[in-house]
């Protein structure tokens, strides 16, 4: 049997407020030469503000290890539940201005 080198490991705590998360549908991603900037928002139907719900801010580095492992677990849950649809949508509903991407 191969021995498992445990020297790496880090022992992650999550409180039960932490675990129930918090539900996002809209997400704005900017970023500048040091950093990247995820604002996760909830937008509630007929109500025209909204508030971001949680911030937060990656290196480049660690922002592209997250999207390979987002790209990864996509893939893994379509092939387990199928392909994800979006509809198109030629004008987004929600004009927050500014040059952002959106997720």
């Amino acid at each position: 049997m191969e021995e498992q080198n445990f020297d790496n490991q880090i022992n992650i705590e999550l409180s039960e407020e932490m675990a129930e998360g918090t539900y996002s549908n809209l997400a704005i991603i900017t970023h500048s030469t040091s950093e990247f900037v995820l604002d996760f928002i909830r937008v509630m139907p007929g109500v025209p503000k909204a508030k971001v719900k949680s911030r937060i801010i990656l290196t480049p580095e660690h922002a592209k290890r997250l999207l390979m492992a987002l790209s990864d677990n996509v893939e893994k849950f379509e092939k387990e539940n199928g392909r994800i649809r979006i509809p198109e949508e030629k004008d987004f509903p929600i004009n927050f201005g500014g040059p952002t991407a959106q997720a």
